[in-house]
């Protein structure tokens, strides 16, 4: 388990209709796991938002909210100024209308796709501060013997390099090469490199059932100078790592990938997490829990305008990191950098 399931109902099929990176994650209906109902509706035209302002990414996306939860408004150059789609999400997440514009989508309605950027990317990672889990800027190994490792970097650190470094070594399977959902192992999940759910759509029905092992976080929340942030109080804490603690903790494959453009609805138990930085050597040194907090915060996917999502990442953080040894890695872009990993040992 450990998924996010998203099911969209409307008026046709086209109403409910995926874009292509998200198809490899669609399953058949069944029983929800953390699930997010969405019901598509067409309205004539969309107004100004009402309510308190809380985000302007400055250019696709606002977030409002007001007493009946929250209101993302989406709009777009060519659509002009007012917002050609409009998601009304209750405060938890749960369940959201999501309002089309016949004015924006005129002539061509089948073009209007409900879950495409950046929308896809809102709905999960604000569910996700409902739930023990968080997005990383990183990519997921899977090793043949069902060794699942974490690489996490910022842009440019070294996740795609990784990724082709592995590939090129050992019958891996990548879950992504760029952005892993980490949550607690419940020990539902079906095993290494199994996809959610079978890949299948229901035709005809106007209603899909999207099983996401994944999702984005937008770019807007991810700057790099969250490093700088204080962390709070209640994240400092040093528990010592047991090996009791491995195997407590699951990684997600997403739709959402870097250079390498691996995607993988698969998932697997997480053994390791590796902070990569450019290096000589191939140095490993192991972190205290608090470093490592730290250090994955400032790589994670957190929407910062409210204290309590923060708040959760942190505490979710801490209880990771108390679960998994966490590792900085110095690390040189070639075949020894993997023959350093696969030589070591806690």
């Amino acid at each position: 388990m450990g998924a996010v399931s998203v099911e969209v109902a409307g008026r046709c099929s086209d109403d409910v209709m995926l874009v292509p990176s998200l198809r490899p994650f669609r399953v058949e209906r069944g029983a929800p796991d953390i699930n997010i109902n969405i019901r598509v509706e067409w309205v004539s035209a969309l107004g100004p938002a009402v309510g308190r302002r809380l985000f302007d990414s400055g250019t696709t996306w606002r977030l409002y909210e007001d007493a009946a939860g929250f209101q993302f408004d989406i709009s777009a150059p060519v659509f002009g100024e007012r917002p050609y789609k409009k998601l009304l999400v209750d405060s938890r997440f749960r369940h959201a209308t999501l309002q089309m514009s016949e004015e924006s989508f005129a002539g061509s309605p089948a073009a209007a796709r409900p879950l495409e950027y950046p929308l896809d990317e809102l709905l999960i990672m604000h569910r996700l501060t409902q739930e023990k889990a968080i997005e990383l800027h990183s990519c997921g190994i899977v090793r043949p013997d069902g060794t699942g490792n974490l690489f996490v970097g910022h842009s440019g650190a070294g996740k795609s390099t990784t990724t082709r470094l592995w590939t090129a070594c050992e019958d891996v399977e990548v879950l992504s090469d760029d952005r892993i959902i980490v949550r607690r192992d419940e020990g539902g999940a079906s095993g290494v490199g199994t996809p959610c759910g079978a890949a299948s759509p229901v035709e005809g029905k106007g209603v899909l059932r999207l099983r996401d092992c994944s999702a984005s976080l937008n770019n807007h929340f991810a700057q790099d100078d969250r490093a700088q942030r204080q962390i709070p109080r209640s994240a400092r804490n040093d528990r010592e790592f047991t090996r009791n603690d491995r195997g407590k903790m699951r990684m997600y494959g997403t739709p959402w990938h870097g250079e390498a453009a691996y995607a993988s609805p698969g998932s697997a138990p997480l053994e390791r997490i590796f902070i990569l930085e450019h290096g000589q050597g191939n140095v490993l040194t192991r972190l205290s829990p608090s470093q490592a907090v730290a250090e994955l915060f400032a790589r994670s996917f957190v929407p910062f305008h409210r204290h309590a999502y923060v708040d959760s990442a942190l505490e979710f953080l801490q209880e990771l990191v108390s679960a998994v040894p966490c590792y900085r890695y110095a690390f040189e872009p070639n075949e020894a950098a993997v023959e350093r990993i696969l030589k070591f040992r806690d």
